[in-house]
C-alpha cells in the first residue's frame, strides 16, 4: 500500500525515524548531540582574514543546513547547546583558543554573528514547518533571509567592538562603518553566496528523496 505524503508542516528531521515514543526522544537527543558535533568542527573548517576578526568557516553551512532540517524547537535546541558549550569553555568557535575561550570570547568581535546564528536558525525552523525548505525557490528565498539574521547583528556587534575598544584604523578607512563592512561583510559575499546555494539545493534534494521513500 502507498504511504501518505508527508504533511507540509514537518521539517525534515522530523519527517525521519521515529515519530512518537521513546524512540522520538532517542532520536532528537541524538540529532542535537550530533548538531553540536557539526557546527564544532564547521566552526574550525576555516580560513583566517587578517586583520579582521571574523574568519571564513564552514560553520554558517552548518547553521543553514541544521536550521532548515531540524525545525524550530529542535534546532533552537541544537544552536543554544553549542553556544552553551561554548560559553562554559570548550573550544567550539571558529577563532577560540586557549587564551579566548568563552563569554570572553563571545563579547569579542564575533558575538554579533553567533546571536545571528541563532536568529537564523529560529528563522529556517519556522520555514521548514510550513513546508518553504521542499523547493528550491523557498529554500533560497529562506537563505537569503537567514544570511541577513546573521550578518545584521553580527555587524552591529563588530561596529560597536570597534568603536568601544578603540580599533578604528583611520589611515586605512574613512569610517568605522567602512571598516566595519570591510573586516565583516565583503570578503565574505562570494564564499556566503555559495554555501546558500549549496544548502538551497540539498535540502530540497533530501525532501524529494524522502518523498520517494515513501511511494
Amino acid at each position: 500500500m502507498a504511504q501518505t505524503a508527508t504533511p507540509p508542516d514537518l521539517a525534515l528531521a522530523e519527517a525521519l525515524g521515529p515519530e512518537t515514543g521513546l524512540g522520538l526522544r532517542v532520536k532528537q537527543a541524538v540529532l542535537v548531540l550530533a548538531g553540536i558535533a557539526v557546527l564544532a568542527v564547521a566552526a574550525k573548517i576555516k580560513v583566517p582574514l587578517w586583520p579582521s576578526p571574523v574568519p571564513i568557516t564552514l560553520g554558517t553551512f552548518a547553521v543553514l543546513a541544521i536550521g532548515a532540517s531540524y525545525g524550530l524547537r529542535l534546532g533552537l535546541i541544537t544552536i543554544v547547546g553549542y553556544l552553551a558549550v561554548g560559553a562554559v569553555g570548550l573550544d567550539v568557535f571558529a577563532s577560540s583558543s586557549a587564551e579566548n575561550y568563552g563569554l570572553s570570547y563571545m563579547l569579542g568581535g564575533s558575538g554579533g554573528y553567533l546571536l545571528g546564528y541563532a536568529l537564523a536558525v529560529a528563522y529556517l525552523g519556522w520555514a521548514a514547518r510550513r513546508g518553504l525548505a521542499r523547493s528550491i525557490e523557498g529554500m533560497g528565498g529562506s537563505m537569503l533571509v537567514a544570511n541577513l539574521a546573521i550578518y545584521v547583528p553580527g555587524l552591529i556587534w563588530l561596529n560597536q567592538w570597534i568603536v568601544a575598544g578603540d580599533r578604528f584604523d583611520a589611515a586605512a578607512f574613512s569610517s568605522t562603518w567602512d571598516q566595519t563592512l570591510a573586516w565583516g561583510l565583503t570578503p565574505f559575499l562570494i564564499g556566503d553566496l555559495l554555501k546558500l546555494a549549496l544548502a538551497a539545493l540539498l535540502i530540497p534534494a533530501l525532501w524529494a528523496l524522502v518523498g520517494t521513500a515513501r511511494r
